[in-house]
């Protein structure tokens, strides 16, 4: 077989095993990499920076754990800047599968923060039928959301007692991979000015900049490089920023085989015309 043919029929276990040294060795060597801050991301960041100290964040869990090595940074990113701001947050979310993902975040976040269930922070569970508890929120959250996921009565977090719809909700973060950000900005957004900011999938993002760009939410967090740039905002590097390298060489890898594959083809029909 000639050269240009070969270059078209690469043997597949060759290519997986340059796609797993190329994934393995920015893991294992950890190189330092410069983070630079993108315009949405600095605005998420800056939505929950101005907020006074003593204000409520409701952070949405909407991913599950398929998309969990995306979203899941962000969620730790953005626990870390909520309890250094001293801010209160509640936990929801519109996928019962994303919902323990969310508590293994705070259990793991708010230890690091002397941070208090009930006095800090609550989990208040999954609901089912989550446009009309969008919209139901908006009234009152005790419509839906009587007891946290634990069983216990809102009204006894003393926090919670003077939560009652979105007036008293300074933020809401949706943390999604599908169209659940899309309902939240279009029925809490545009009903009740509720102020968003929303952190999805990179395959998400694009869908997301139409809202950005017409103001209905504060800022996007988009993929693993949006995550490694809100660690670098809170000064805490985690998961995002070791996976980043990993991410841009397999990336690398991928559009070089391209090149190697579409040369090969082109000598090839080339030399079959002659």
């Amino acid at each position: 077989m000639r050269i240009w043919e070969q270059l078209t029929v690469i043997d597949r276990r060759i290519i997986y095993l340059l796609l797993a040294l190329v994934v393995l060795l920015p893991l294992i060597i950890k190189p330092k990499i410069t983070v630079r801050i993108s315009e949405p991301v600095r605005s998420a960041y800056n939505a929950i920076e101005q907020l006074p100290p003593g204000s409520v964040v409701m952070i949405s869990i909407d991913f599950d754990p398929s998309s969990a090595p995306e979203v899941q940074p962000m969620l730790i990113a953005i626990l870390r800047h909520c309890f250094k701001k001293e801010l209160r947050v509640i936990l929801t979310g519109q996928l019962a599968l994303g919902l323990p993902i969310g508590e293994i975040a705070l259990n793991q976040v708010a230890p690091e923060y002397n941070k208090t269930y009930g006095r800090d922070y609550i989990n208040i569970g999954y609901r089912p039928g989550y446009t009309a508890m969008m919209v139901g929120i908006g009234r009152e959250i005790r419509d839906f959301f009587k007891t946290d996921y634990r069983g216990v009565s809102l009204d006894s977090f003393q926090f919670m007692r003077s939560v009652r719809n979105y007036n008293d909700i300074a933020l809401l973060v949706s943390l999604a991979h599908g169209a659940v950000a899309d309902a939240w900005i279009q029925y809490a957004g545009a009903r009740f000015n509720q102020k968003i900011i929303v952190g999805c999938t990179g395959v998400n993002a694009p869908g997301m900049f139409q809202y950005y760009r017409a103001h209905q939410i504060e800022g996007i967090i988009g993929g693993l490089q949006g995550a490694s740039e809100y660690e670098a905002l809170v000064g805490k590097p985690g998961s995002a920023t070791l996976g980043m390298p990993a991410q841009s060489t397999a990336h690398g890898l991928l559009i070089i085989l391209l090149i190697i594959g579409n040369i090969g083809f082109l000598i090839a029909r080339k030399r079959l015309r002659k």
